[in-house]
């Protein structure tokens, strides 16, 4: 189970770990309501969370532990394509700016919990509604995963293997999720934030002026792809097409996955998110100098047996002890708090809209609440047996898959807020293309998010996600046009 544990780096690790533990539990008092028997207190937190909450639990949750590894290992490995999640948050802005706050008042009005309660809603079809369900749940579930992925390289690094480290880390999860709901990952989230915001920019500040200053830096990362054949430190004429459909499309699905819309849900107003719309751009500064940890991996010559390894390899080799342990357990929190988010975020599709619309139409309050408590503990524990038994890489295949997945259910989502003019056939219709079609080109390229296509002789590469979301829109759009008018269930 252990292997040269830095014993001041592990206790750091241990003392920061048992803090955000301690705030788990004590969230189920902050801000208590009446009780937490109702799944709009559980599931989101009274609908009560106002600018700075919002901000930090669903800016958040774009630097989850995975992305703290993720990024600078694909940066590590390829490049400058790897920044492709840089301008993630600038191309949303104005989607979350002008689309959120209308979801939001169509929700907080007409008490809905989910994003598939709005569709049901406003369609009144119960297979959109499933479809619209199922896909978040299936989507969710291997990012929950990756988390692991992401606390996994944390452990190591400690000296930390084996199986126990990380599902104890789980099972602690799992309760404090289960007795506080959002409350939770809401109140860690602050902790969880600061501690990675110091632990890159620390990185970012002091790890050059050890390697020689960033020209080294960049230098080094440049000889190294050149050395390999393969990367480069600026796009080439090739990757332009690719790396904005892969910016945009990713970008829109973010906002699509059942816990982004957990918080947007969670806002006390409208206002709340323009205010974060407006606030979310800064979180890029934060990606892009976590996404240079990839070069400087280059420049300190550091010897991988995998990509993933990059960024804890830094901090264990050019930090003292203290630090490190630090910057381990700000990854490790930051697997916490979006995998709470996200298991919430699907536990709570699946107890409205499939236990309560299936299985028990007349549960109570109570009962509505205690079911997505089951199913949140569930998930998680799905989410640890797919890390612990099965190839890390299938996790990874089927995030690649949830992406193109969760971006099909933006036309049935988000066209309802504005036009009547859609009927759930056709979204229906338009929702089964997009998702079958995407995940047979996604399959195609070899489990790839890129598929070339022709556009009069010359071939481009685009992003899997939007050219099946195309597809999805075109077939909606004609069937419409071709289906007999039908009154919308409800405007």
């Amino acid at each position: 189970m252990t292997t040269d544990v830095d014993t001041t780096a592990l206790a750091v690790f241990v003392f920061f770990f048992l803090l955000v533990t301690v705030m788990g539990f004590v969230a189920a008092r902050w801000r208590r309501p009446q009780t937490l028997a109702r799944i709009d207190e559980w599931g989101l937190g009274g609908r009560s969370f106002g600018t700075w909450i919002t901000w930090f639990l669903v800016g958040g949750d774009f630097y989850t532990a995975y992305t703290v590894i993720a990024v600078p290992a694909l940066v590590y490995v390829v490049g400058a394509y790897g920044f492709f999640a840089l301008p993630y948050t600038i191309i949303v802005y104005p989607f979350v700016f002008l689309v959120m706050p209308v979801l939001w008042k169509r929700a907080r009005d007409r008490n809905y919990i989910t994003a598939a309660d709005v569709v049901h809603g406003q369609y009144g079809s119960r297979a959109l509604e499933l479809a619209v369900a199922a896909t978040g749940v299936i989507a969710t579930m291997p990012y929950i995963a990756l988390q692991l992925v992401g606390m996994t390289a944390a452990l190591k690094a400690l000296g930390l293997h084996g199986e126990i480290p990380l599902a104890l880390a789980f099972i602690v999860l799992a309760l404090y999720t289960y007795s506080a709901g959002l409350r939770a990952p809401a109140l860690i989230a602050f902790v969880k934030d600061i501690m990675i915001y110091i632990a890159v920019i620390a990185a970012v500040l002091l790890i050059p002026s050890r390697l020689g200053g960033y020209a080294h830096v960049f230098e080094a990362a440049d000889a190294a792809f050149k050395a390999k054949g393969s990367g480069s430190l600026l796009l080439e004429g090739n990757q332009y097409v690719a790396y904005a459909t892969l910016a945009l499309g990713s970008a829109l699905a973010a906002f699509m996955y059942p816990h982004t819309l957990t918080g947007i849900f969670a806002s006390k107003s409208g206002d709340t998110i323009r205010k974060n719309a407006v606030l979310l751009p800064a979180y890029t500064l934060l990606l892009g100098l976590l996404a240079l940890l990839g070069y400087m991996g280059h420049a300190a010559g550091l010897k991988l047996s995998s990509p993933n390894d990059v960024v804890p390899e830094l901090f264990k080799t050019l930090f003292p002890s203290w630090f490190a342990g630090f910057a381990f357990a700000a990854i490790a929190i930051g697997a916490l708090v979006p995998a709470a988010v996200m298991s919430i975020g699907a536990a709570n599709l699946f107890t409205r809209n499939f236990w309560k619309a299936y299985v028990n139409p007349a549960v109570s309050e109570a009962g509505e609440a205690q079911v997505a408590k089951v199913t949140s503990l569930l998930i998680k524990i799905g989410a640890l047996l797919v890390i612990l038994f099965l190839p890390t890489q299938f996790a990874l295949d089927l995030q690649l898959l949830g992406g193109v997945w969760i971006l099909q259910t933006l036309p049935a989502l988000v066209f309802g807020l504005y036009s009547n003019w859609f009927r759930a056939p056709s979204l229906l219709a338009g929702w089964f293309v997009g998702f079958f079609g995407g995940t047979y080109l996604a399959w195609d390229a070899g489990l790839k998010p890129l598929h070339a296509v022709s556009l009069g002789g010359a071939p481009v590469t685009v992003y899997i996600g939007l050219l099946a979301l195309a597809a999805n829109i075109v077939v909606a759009c004609v069937l419409n046009v071709l289906l007999p008018a039908r009154q919308a269930a409800k405007a």
